[in-house]
C-alpha cells in the first residue's frame, strides 16, 4: 500500500506516513516482497511500534510480520520448545504458555509487541530477558532474500541487546522464534516486589506471577490507547561498583540490581529524583506514576518527545553523573 497511514502502527500516537507500506502472511510471501523492492530504496522492519517514535513520514518501505502460529517441535518430561511465528502478539504467547504450564517466560507477561521484537530487543523485565528462552531465531536477508537460522550464541544477546540491533540492524526479517519452556519452572520472584505481593501465598504458581506482574505494569503504565507512549523510553545503566559506591553514599536507599557486568540502577528512580515525574514539555511528558515512561498527552509533536528526552539525559548526568540512554528507536 502506498502512502500508508502509521497511525496505527505506533503506541506514540504519531499521525506520520510511509512510502509504502507491506504485510506477510508467511515465509514465502516476504521473499516475494522484498524481490519487488527497488534495491536502493529504505527498508523499516517493525512488529506494533511499541518501541518507536517516528520524526517524521517515513519514504521508503516498510515490512510487518503477520506470521503466526505456535507449534511444540520438541517435548520431553522436563521441557518443551515451542516454534512461534513472528508477528504473534508476544502476551498472547506468555498467556499460552501459562495456561499450559510452562514456566520461564511468565515475568515478561505483559510487554507490549510481538514475538519477532522479542528476539531483536531481547525484551528484560522482573529479572528475566527473552535470551534466557531464546533457543533459535529465524530470519530472511532483506537485500536478497536468503533464509537463515541463528543460534542463541551468535544473537550475541546483552541487556538490551543482539546482534539485529547492532551488527546486523536493519538486515534481517524475524519469522520464527523457537523458545525452550520448562514444565517444572523455577520461580524468580525476587525483582522488584514481586515476592511482598505474593508473600501470602503457601503454593505459588506461574499463573500467580503471572498475574501479580499484570496488576503491577497496570498500576503504574498507561494504556497506549489512552495515552500514546512507548513503555519504557529509557534503557537501564549499568556501572561499575566504584561508581555505584560513590551514589550510595549520597543515596543510601537507592534501589539496585548486581549483574554479571556492573550494578544496575532503575532509570526511573533517578529521573524521580531529579524532579521530572509529572513534568512536561509541551505536550510531551514524563508519567506521573512511573517516571520510565514519557507520554503524548495529546498531539505532542516528535521534536517536543526529543526535546523532554534530551533534558532529562542532561539532568541525570548532572545529579549522578550517569549516561541514561533512549531504549526506543527514533526513525
Amino acid at each position: 500500500m502506498n502512502n500508508y497511514s502509521l497511525l496505527n502502527h505506533n503506541t506514540f500516537g504519531m499521525d506520520v506516513y510511509a512510502k509504502r507500506f507491506f504485510e506477510y502472511n508467511s515465509v514465502e510471501e516476504l521473499k516475494r516482497i522484498i524481490e519487488d523492492i527497488p534495491a536502493d530504496e529504505q527498508i523499516l522492519l517493525i512488529g506494533e511500534g511499541s518501541n518507536l517514535l517516528f520524526k517524521g513520514n517515513y519514504n521508503g518501505s516498510i515490512l510487518h510480520s503477520k506470521i503466526k502460529g505456535i507449534d511444540i517441535i520438541e517435548e520431553s518430561e522436563n521441557e518443551v520448545l515451542v516454534r512461534v511465528g513472528s508477528g504473534k502478539n508476544w502476551d498472547e504467547f506468555v498467556e499460552y504458555c501459562v495456561k499450559k504450564g510452562w514456566g520461564g517466560a511468565e515475568n515478561l507477561s505483559l510487554i507490549p509487541g510481538e514475538v519477532g521484537a522479542s528476539a531483536v530487543q531481547n525484551i528484560g523485565a522482573y529479572g528475566v530477558e527473552a535470551k534466557d528462552i531464546i533457543i533459535l531465531v529465524e530470519a530472511v536477508e532483506i537485500r536478497n532474500g536468503q533464509s537463515r537460522v541463528f543460534g542463541n550464541a551468535e544473537c550475541n544477546y546483552e541487556y538490551r541487546q543482539s546482534i539485529f540491533k547492532k551488527e546486523l540492524k536493519g538486515c534481517y526479517a524475524i519469522t520464527y522464534v523457537t523458545y525452550k519452556l520448562s514444565k517444572h519452572p523455577s520461580l524468580k520472584l525476587d525483582y522488584g516486589n514481586i515476592r511482598s505481593i505474593l508473600n501470602e501465598k503457601k503454593e505459588i504458581t506461574i499463573e500467580d506471577v503471572r498475574n501479580a506482574i499484570i496488576n503491577i505494569r497496570n498500576s503504574k503504565l498507561p494504556d497506549p490507547k489512552i495515552l500514546g507512549n512507548a513503555g519504557s523510553f529509557f534503557m537501564n545503566p549499568i556501572v561499575s561498583k566504584e561508581k555505584f559506591l560513590s551514589i550510595q553514599k549520597k543515596y543510601p536507599n537507592m534501589p539496585f540490581y548486581d549483574t554479571p557486568n556492573g550494578i544496575k540502577i532503575p532509570a526511573g528512580w533517578m529521573i524521580d529524583q531529579c524532579g521530572w515525574k509529572g513534568k512536561s514539555i509541551g505536550k510531551a511528558a514524563v508519567h506521573d506514576k512511573q517516571a520510565l515512561v514519557l507520554v503524548n498527552l495529546g498531539g505532542a509533536t516528535s521534536d517536543e518527545i526529543i526535546t523532554l528526552s534530551n533534558a532529562i539525559c542532561e539532568s541525570v548526568q548532572k545529579q549522578f553523573g550517569v549516561s541514561i540512554h533512549p531504549e526506543v528507536n527514533f526513525i
